[in-house]
């Protein structure tokens, strides 16, 4: 795939991603309100073509983060990204991402990500 896709929003990180809540003597952890609501954009903005593609090959995740400071970890989103390609079906599993490029950004007033996904053999 060549195509760009852009996905409007700030990417959440990873690390601050879940939050334990605790059910009598037993503990478990739950996504936060905040990725939930960003995987449902995701979901919403992702091309058609690429929902529910499950790529089962090997590929490679071209992205440019754009955050809207410089606070955020480039490392943290990248798997909260994988994750939602995976949850979209586009990928079958991230384990089979075999090369990132990732470059950081900062855009205060449109946060997003621009990524392509390239299939290799």
């Amino acid at each position: 795939m060549d195509k760009k896709e852009v996905i409007y929003g700030t990417v959440p990180s990873k690390s601050n991603s879940y939050k334990i809540i605790k059910l009598g003597n037993h503990c478990s952890m739950c996504k936060t309100p905040a990725v939930k609501k960003y995987e449902e954009q995701f979901y919403m903005q992702l091309s058609g073509e690429l929902r529910g593609k499950m790529i089962e090959t090997f590929f490679e995740l071209h992205i440019d983060v754009y955050y809207p400071s410089m606070r955020s970890d480039l490392d943290n989103s990248l798997k909260a990204v994988l994750d939602c390609l995976q949850k979209t079906k586009t990928i079958k599993n991230d384990n089979k991402c075999s090369k990132i490029v990732a470059r950081r950004f900062v855009d205060k007033k449109l946060p997003r990500i621009e990524f392509s996904i390239l299939e290799v053999d």
